[in-house]
């Protein structure tokens, strides 16, 4: 009897021959089922005539001595053509950059040379070669602001304003919350689940608002909630590698979580830098400000049963508060609104897993003391966590 020919190794061999053929059988099903859909062409018998589906979507408006400047992104089933250009009921000659037909989810930047006239309102509407039209409102006429080292220093300032200094005085807190006691540290921790909670609601609005206006292609409110599972579910894995984290390891979660959302937020920020037609004020600002205090202090309560060094506090307001600067930067530069609602997604995923984190830590908490985790100090707690987010999100609304 041959021995080789039943040996360990040829029957794992043809184990993953095997294997590979019926890898490859689906895939060269699938190949030959698309070349005789193409070289047949049934759907020919369906055409009517109608000309194809299209979509335009304007990503960017900027107005400069040059006249008024368009970037656009198509959709539809075909490529398409921008055949004329008509701003406030006039036909206008304009550029396209790059020229030619415009692929599905391709986008172009369009150059109108048009007179606008700063502070009047001007509408623009494109005109493709099959007759349909798109249409962008500029509400107020107002010159783009062009970026420079100046811009991004100042930026930079407002940012540290918006996202820093707040997350800094709420971190101030932290000797006033170790001396609370048990009882008070639940009270904290069911504070810092309500501001959570509120960020949460908040950040997946404007998210979903932002994705309902990206181009059809990019699905925007199914990227919204893929990337935000996505992005709780990888942040739960991780946080949970070495057990359930507590102490600065949930604390290190909450700046992570709080400076995702301040990215969002300093992209929405940016934008309005970058059309000019929302310049912040010092009231928008201080009102930013006082709205974010809340977030150093939820990043603060689960530090207060062991005290860390002072670098450590250091750490956590840049890594809560910094984002805000590289969001207004992003935003003012490069403002999409599929990019800026996949960054607000990835923000809502991160606060909904501290979220979970910062429940089950208060629900030990609560155990480890013998007492109800639903007890009338966490119900306050939450309720106060969400009316201060609330009232003072009144003030940075517009």
């Amino acid at each position: 009897m041959n021995e080789t020919a039943h040996s360990p190794t040829l029957t794992a061999s043809g184990a993953s021959r095997s294997a590979l053929r019926w890898l490859l059988a689906p895939l060269v099903a699938l190949a030959v089922a698309g070349a005789a859909l193409y070289l047949w062409d049934p759907l020919r018998a369906f055409d009517t005539g109608a000309p194809p589906v299209e979509k335009l979507t304007f990503e960017r408006v900027v107005l400069d001595s040059g006249g008024i400047h368009l970037k656009v992104r198509a959709g539809g089933s075909e490529p398409m053509t921008i055949a004329q250009v008509q701003v406030d009921e006039a036909y206008w000659t304009f550029t396209q950059d790059p020229p030619g037909r415009l692929a599905r989810v391709a986008s172009a930047w369009l150059h109108i040379p048009y007179p606008w006239v700063l502070g009047e309102k001007h509408e623009v509407k494109l005109v493709t070669n099959t007759g349909a039209t798109f249409k962008r409102e500029i509400e107020v006429a107002v010159p783009t602001p062009r970026p420079s080292g100046r811009t991004l220093f100042m930026q930079a300032i407002v940012g540290a304003f918006v996202g820093i200094v707040p997350v800094v005085i709420g971190l101030m807190f932290y000797p006033t919350l170790r001396g609370l006691g048990s009882r008070g540290l639940g009270f904290v921790l069911a504070l810092t689940v309500g501001l959570l909670v509120f960020l949460l609601v908040d950040t997946f609005k404007e998210a979903i608002e932002l994705g309902s206006k990206s181009a059809a292609a990019f699905q925007g409110i199914a990227m919204v909630l893929l990337a935000a599972t996505t992005t709780a579910l990888g942040l739960f894995v991780i946080g949970r590698r070495h057990g359930v984290p507590t102490g600065l390891a949930l604390a290190t979660f909450i700046a992570l979580g709080i400076g995702l959302h301040n990215l969002g937020e300093g992209l929405a920020i940016g934008a309005a830098f970058a059309t000019g037609a929302a310049p912040l004020g010092t009231f928008l600002v201080l009102g930013f400000t006082l709205h974010n205090i809340t977030e150093g202090i939820g990043i603060a309560a689960p530090l207060v049963e062991k005290r860390p060094p002072l670098s450590t506090f250091a750490g956590l307001a840049l890594l809560a508060g910094a984002p805000a600067i590289l969001g207004m930067w992003l935003g003012s530069l490069a403002h999409a609104p599929q990019w800026s609602a996949f960054a607000l997604a990835i923000g809502a995923g991160a606060i909904l897993q501290v979220v979970v984190e910062v429940t089950a830590y208060l629900i030990r908490i609560s155990a480890r003391e013998g007492s109800p985790w639903l007890s009338p100090p966490v119900l306050g707690g939450f309720a106060l966590g969400v009316l201060a987010m609330y009232l003072t999100g009144m003030a940075v609304k517009i």
